[in-house]
């Protein structure tokens, strides 16, 4: 049954509200599942499970990515707006999708969790640049470690590297020497580029927040001044005609008072 444009934004606003959670929950369970074996030696058992957590959040992306697809009443524009999306969908086909399926962890919890605590500036700050590194970390390690050449052999050089290409600083001290590791890199610098204009924005946005609530609390406490200063002014008024009018009916008795005693 066609939709109007209207109807089809409501449509995907509300798909897009209800998935950010069960896709950032997919998300921490992927990472959780990568950092054991990356970090951890687990047994053939294990290994086959989270081949089974790493297809399922890849289908489920393809899914979600679909869906929007479909639903969205422009899809040329939003088409060109999502490469990235379509990035995390396509390239696990060419490569290996445990290093892909990284970068959704950190899209989808920073888009999950970034509208909850934007006021929060440093929270919304540090989660993002310790989730950004880490898993960087566990990435560029994973590609490098045994591998003829590599400066990365521990899981702390690779935290360093991540801190220092996160940064721009770059030391050259570590150097990834796989195309992956590499891949990685580069990744990393964007992401760091990246967090710096996120960091910029939510701290000018925090801030034009604080002004805007301020002016509003001051003109609502102008408002009632003003206010308070009408409704005393109309009992002053309404006090002065009161008085006025028993002063003259005190005048009108002695006046007829004295009349009176005239007369006798």
């Amino acid at each position: 049954m066609p939709r109007s444009r209207e109807e089809r934004f409501d449509l995907l606003a509300g798909w897009e509200k209800r998935a950010e959670w069960p896709l950032a929950i997919i998300a921490a369970l992927f990472l959780i599942a990568y950092s054991v074996d990356v970090l951890g030696d687990p047994g053939r058992l294990f290994s086959f499970g989270i081949g089974i957590v790493v297809g399922l959040s890849w289908l489920v992306f393809v899914v979600d990515y679909f869906v929007r697809l479909s639903i969205t009443p422009d899809r040329g524009r939003w088409f060109v707006r999502h490469l990235f999306d379509l990035a995390v969908v396509v390239l696990p086909i060419l490569r290996p999708l445990r290093l892909v399926s990284l970068v959704i962890l950190v899209g989808a919890l920073q888009k999950a969790l970034g509208g909850a605590i934007r006021g929060r500036v440093a929270i919304y700050t540090s989660a993002t640049a310790i989730l950004l590194i880490y898993v960087a970390s566990l990435a560029v390690y994973d590609a490098e470690r045994g591998r003829p050449g590599a400066t990365i052999t521990s899981f702390g050089d690779a935290v360093w590297w991540s801190f220092v290409t996160v940064t721009t600083v770059g030391y050259g001290d570590f150097a990834p020497v796989t195309i992956t590791g590499r891949v990685v890199a580069v990744l990393l610098m964007i992401g760091g580029i990246s967090l710096i204009g996120v960091v910029t924005a939510t701290i000018a946005s925090w801030i034009v927040e604080r002004v805007a609530e301020e002016d509003d609390a001051g003109r609502a406490a102008t408002a009632a001044e003003i206010r308070e200063l009408k409704d005393e002014i109309r009992m002053l008024r309404e006090s002065l005609s009161t008085g006025s009018g028993v002063a003259g009916a005190d005048a009108d008795i002695t006046g007829m008072n004295t009349t009176t005693h005239d007369n006798y």
